[in-house]
């Protein structure tokens, strides 16, 4: 028995049994698609070569599983010898015994790393993994799109749709069979249509459901099951061929490249790299193209067939590596990502040769009845290994109170007037700018104007505070550059809020060109996450204000890590590590805040404000507030504390002029 391998896709070739038929020739080719889909997974979860529509790669598993699959189930029906119990089996042979493997090991793993609240929601993702809803799960606990850097399991939310469909599909198909034979085609083609265009509309009412759900990716799944019904007309001609397979790729990379989690997905959007999946598979069936040679190549197609594994194990390696503080010395952000990724395709092939073949075709075969036995043992043992864990309480007793304290503050929301003054910006979601309570001007006081992102809202509960007598004008948007645009930019900044319904530039163009055209400020404050690439827009907005005659305060780069450094701190608490925090600082920003301190000193003459400064001391930088209160919540920003020491510290230096 051979299966090739893929994301939820089983095509089988059975000739233990007579009355089986091959199903269907072996693609290279679709081996190598799924190498492009999981790499682009890879890329958009490790946050490298800038695919930031990686995500768009699962689609393209859906479409190949759907195609593979139908190919199968139609086969059998149409010769009369579909079975739900052999279908089944193969789903449990295919998909189980490698899922089981990486939950279980990431378990173990959660448990030793992961902090308490941390461990009970892997334990609540671990349950709605086992019994293929996690989907669900994680629809009504976290955005796709959010911070998931403690969530191993965050990967099962598309084999939970997949399983979610493939319960009901063979039934469909067997029901209209029945009822209605001869009218396959015009179901599928109806219930697609009708999936779509759930999707498109429920993308923008509950966006996060429309991602997660089943019934709006099922037309995803059902294109692939078009093709395999041979609905679309054959593409004999060669040019045709290499066209269409060109088309369909360039459409998969570009989508990867161009998307962003700004764009309403899936809806319309998915129908590109959807389509292109298509052109791929549907040109693959009447020859060669250059596309398909390519895909063909042995070094793609071996990642393709590990491409189950590799997409079960990435996340949980990352999330580890994280978590463990494994890092290589004086190794740069990509070289650590790069060691990273050889170790997730080193465990997935392992996982392949070790776990995948032998449960599949090798001594270690499911057949039958030890099948379903297999699947509910496993389900058993991991619902026992959550369901402990919930009822420990995510086992506390690892941690001293000190660190669980310390630990608490990892990822709390930072004061920054959330929803109203700082937009959580991206997605249909977005709430809008509320310009006349944030921008509303106080005659009696001074009036200061915090403008930024993040960086920049993180400042606002310190200042509030600790400078009663100025009035705090604020727009901040999360990830926001607070550049000021010339009109070519501007214009194109109108087109990109059209597709993608973003806030920031809106609300950046306003406060330049509207608001500041038309009303005086005492001083503005401008902050950000700043990078290297930005010093050059920076540059133009500070001559243009100084230009328009502003007073300007710069906030330079904050202290950054590698993680969370509340986590950083608690273990070094458990390691007996003083120095572990030092070692995971980003050296990098504090060359960029020497630079920034140079050039607003002797090129932009303005005044500068330099955490590195405030807090660092040599090489040793302020990371607690008190014992048990760090600085920062995260990677850098700061806590309610932190906040107030900032603006306390600008208070002693009189760097706000209130004296």
């Amino acid at each position: 028995m051979q299966v090739s391998g893929g994301l939820g896709a089983a095509v089988v070739r059975d000739r233990s049994r007579s009355e089986v038929k091959p199903a269907l020739a072996y693609r290279s080719d679709i081996d190598g698609l799924r190498a492009v889909a999981v790499m682009l997974v890879i890329a958009f979860h490790m946050d490298a070569f800038s695919a930031i529509g990686g995500f768009i790669g699962v689609d393209v598993f859906f479409v190949i599983s759907g195609f593979l699959i139908s190919s199968v189930i139609l086969r059998d029906i149409e010769e009369s010898r579909f079975s739900l119990i052999a279908f089944y089996e193969r789903r449990i042979r295919r998909i189980i015994p490698a899922l089981v493997v990486m939950m279980f090991v990431t378990s173990i793993l959660c448990c030793y790393y992961q902090l308490p609240s941390q461990l009970e929601n892997s334990a609540k993702s671990l349950l709605a993994a086992t019994f293929s809803v996690s989907n669900i799960y994680f629809l009504i606990t976290t955005n796709y799109f959010s911070n998931n850097d403690t969530k191993p399991f965050l990967p099962t939310w598309s084999l939970a749709v997949e399983e979610q469909f493939y319960i009901c599909f063979p039934l469909f198909l067997l029901l209209i069979r029945r009822y209605f034979p001869g009218r396959f085609k015009i179901a599928i083609v109806g219930v697609a249509i009708a999936s779509f265009v759930l999707s498109v509309f429920t993308v923008h009412a509950f966006p996060t459901a429309a991602f997660y759900l089943p019934a709006t990716r099922a037309w995803e799944l059902l294109l692939g099951t078009m093709l395999a019904m041979n609905i679309f007309p054959p593409i004999e001609s060669g040019i045709w061929r290499n066209l269409f397979a060109a088309t369909g790729l360039a459409g998969i990379v570009l989508c990867g490249f161009v998307y962003s989690e700004r764009v309403p997905f899936p809806g319309i959007a998915a129908l590109a790299p959807c389509l292109g999946t298509a052109l791929i598979i549907a040109a693959g069936e009447t020859g060669s193209s250059f596309v398909g040679r390519l895909l063909s190549l042995k070094p793609v197609v071996f990642i393709g067939l590990i491409s189950y594994s590799l997409y079960l194990w990435h996340v949980p390696i990352f999330i580890i590596q994280r978590m463990s503080m494994l890092q290589i010395p004086n190794a740069s952000n990509h070289v650590l990502k790069g060691t990273t990724l050889v170790v997730s395709i080193v465990v997935a092939t392992l996982s392949w040769r070790f776990v995948e073949t032998p449960f599949r075709k090798g001594r270690l075969m499911l057949k039958g009845a030890s099948a379903f036995q297999f699947a509910a043992g496993s389900a058993v043992v991991l619902a026992m290994v959550g369901v402990g864990i919930l009822a420990l309480h995510g086992l506390p007793s690892r941690y001293t109170n000190q660190q669980l304290v310390l630990a608490s503050y990892i990822d709390t929301e930072f004061p920054a007037r959330s929803g109203t003054c700082f937009i959580e910006s991206g997605g249909a979601t977005t709430k809008p700018y509320d310009a006349a309570d944030c921008l509303r001007q106080d005659p009696s006081r001074k009036n200061y104007l915090l403008i930024g992102d993040s960086h920049a809202a993180q400042l606002w509960y310190g200042l509030k505070n600790v400078f009663p007598n100025i009035n705090f004008l604020q727009a901040t948007a999360s990830g926001c550059e607070p550049a000021m645009q010339d009109k070519q930019v501007r214009l194109l900044d109108r087109l990109d809020n059209h597709l993608f319904g973003d806030i920031c530039r809106p609300m950046m163009n306003y406060v330049y060109s509207d608001y500041l055209v038309t009303h005086h400020v005492d001083r503005i404050l401008i902050a950000a996450r700043w990078e290297q690439e930005d010093l050059p827009r920076l540059d133009y907005t500070i001559r243009k204000l100084k230009g328009q005659g502003f007073d300007i305060l710069l906030f330079g780069p904050v202290v950054q890590y590698d993680s969370d450094l509340p986590w950083l701190l608690v273990s070094s608490l458990r390691k007996n590590d003083p120095a572990l925090p030092l070692r995971h600082r980003l050296n990098r920003y504090g060359r960029l805040d020497a630079e920034m301190s140079q050039l607003a000193a002797n090129t932009w003459g303005v005044s500068y404000v330099s955490y590195f400064d405030m807090f660092c001391r040599e090489k040793v930088c302020l990371e607690q507030v008190g014992s048990d209160t760090p600085l920062q919540s995260d990677y850098g920003h700061l806590t309610m504390y932190g906040s107030m020491l900032v603006s306390e510290r600008l208070k002693a230096d009189n760097d706000l002029r209130m004296y």
